[in-house]
């Protein structure tokens, strides 16, 4: 017996837009199959005393700290620009009225 049928793969496929055919819908049943009795398989572990992880490595923050630092002067900002006005950098009008 399946835990899982033709017509349930069918109903996700529809639901995801996909147009399968007969033999990807069997294959993808088979796959599915086999990942319900994997899962399966897990739930039969002994897990009392084992502490929840987000990462199954000891990982902590690797990033550096985050120091605010004096940026660039504005006339150096803007001194490459290819418009500018006022130390601001002059961009062409995204939206126009017309």
């Amino acid at each position: 017996m399946t835990r899982i049928s033709s017509d349930q793969v069918k109903h996700v496929a529809n639901l995801a837009r996909l147009q399968l055919s007969e033999e990807e819908t069997e294959s993808f049943r088979n796959q599915l199959e086999a990942m319900i009795t994997f899962a399966e398989q897990l739930n039969e572990l002994d897990t009392d005393g084992v502490e929840p992880t987000s990462h199954v490595l000891d990982m902590k923050n690797v990033m550096r700290e985050d120091v605010a630092k004096q940026g660039l002067p504005q006339t150096e900002v803007v001194k490459n620009a290819p418009d500018h006005q006022d130390g601001y950098i002059k961009v062409p009008p995204i939206m126009t009225e017309d």
